[in-house]
């Protein structure tokens, strides 16, 4: 079963995701800050991070430099979610430009 983790702040949209990559057979965990995502992306080892960028303690931009440093993570495959849709090109640029693979308004 592939794993994924959500490392998200809204917690409605934690539980939204959860419950549909869950239903869809998928192991997830669920992450509310950069700094604790960091923590379970090194404990769950995920297939796939689901990351927003706009978050409190550590944003999604810091977390992804993080993650690229460290052997145990930085194979992970990270797919950006930015719900405001107000960052444009720029937060697009940031989010590829930190080592992100996939970025979704």
């Amino acid at each position: 079963m592939a794993k994924i983790l959500l490392i998200e702040d809204d917690g409605l949209m934690s539980r939204m995701y959860g419950r549909l990559f869950t239903y869809e057979g998928y192991d997830v965990e669920v992450a509310d800050d950069g700094e604790a995502g960091f923590v379970k992306a090194k404990e769950f080892q995920p297939d796939l991070i689901l990351l927003d960028v706009m978050m409190p303690r550590m944003n999604g931009l810091e977390l992804i430099k993080k993650l690229k440093e460290d052997e145990r993570t930085r194979d992970i495959m990270v797919y950006y979610v930015n719900e405001f849709g107000n960052s444009g090109k720029t937060g697009r640029s940031n989010a590829f430009g930190s080592g992100g693979l996939y970025y979704q308004e």
